[in-house]
């Protein structure tokens, strides 16, 4: 299968498996990817997720260009009428927490797949960039738009028009990614963040992304608003006067998502 998916200990290992194509996605793999995002948001025992790359040399190089042949019908048919087929991997979405753990080459759509995870961690050996301006393209999977959220407008801009590539060092310096390791323990990283993470309280973890992605877009009276009402949504919770409680008591919680 193109895309493997593993849950253990509440953490879901979503792996594209096509090493021998660098990892690129084709029909098949985008088709797995929205399934294993649909599992992942619907599974209880699943709380936080890390997509990777299989092999050392590619995270994932974006579109196979072999494979993916340009539509029969028109631009507008496809963005205004009904809606077939598979939906773009740019659309990718689940509450729950994801890390990338790019092991490789993290290029054009690959590096739009790494960027929708909330975490991103390297490999010192990976490499990022958008090379689509320098085949007459750009970056269409919400690559032209998270860059600038994620670096700010200067990096961004020097990344998206000179289709140049950055290393791992770069990545970490400009905020691309957050951790950078050596190869052999990259997963080693991913899978200690992962549980830590996991560890938490669940609908805590879940309201603090969601807060985090909608207050960016909101001016800060809002989102502080916003902050308010979903902690008094949390405010009763099980898993809030669990952590109470642990605490008090000098334990561990035993969290339960309710």
């Amino acid at each position: 299968m193109p895309v493997n998916l593993e849950v253990r200990d509440y953490i879901a290992t979503v792996t594209l498996n096509r090493p021998e194509a660098m990892n690129a996605i084709d029909p098949e793999s985008a088709t797995q990817l929205h399934e294993a995002w649909n599992e992942i948001s619907a599974r209880k025992d699943v709380r936080v997720g890390i997509l990777t790359g299989a092999g050392e040399r590619a995270f994932c190089t974006g579109a196979d260009l072999k494979k993916t042949m340009p539509p029969a019908e028109s631009f507008a048919e496809l963005h205004f009428g009904p809606r077939a087929g598979v939906p773009p991997v740019s659309t990718l979405q689940t509450p729950k927490p994801m890390i990338a753990a790019i092991n490789g080459f993290a290029l054009g759509g690959g590096l739009e797949l790494a960027m929708l995870c909330d975490i991103r961690i390297a490999a010192s050996t990976a490499m990022f960039g958008f090379p689509e301006v320098c085949i007459g393209s750009i970056p269409a999977g919400g690559g032209t738009q998270r860059i600038v959220r994620a670096v700010g407008q200067s990096d961004a801009m020097l990344m998206l028009l000179s289709g140049e590539r950055v290393d791992a060092q770069e990545a970490l310096r400009i905020g691309l990614v957050s951790r950078v390791v050596a190869s052999q323990d990259l997963q080693v990283l991913a899978r200690s963040i992962a549980s830590r993470i996991a560890a938490n309280a669940p609908l805590a973890v879940v309201a603090a992304k969601k807060l985090a992605q909608v207050g960016g877009e909101l001016p800060l009276a809002a989102g502080l608003e916003l902050e308010q009402q979903t902690f008094g949504l949390l405010r009763n919770s099980e898993d809030r006067i669990e952590g109470r409680r642990a605490f008090a008591e000098k334990r561990k919680p035993r969290f339960q998502g309710r």
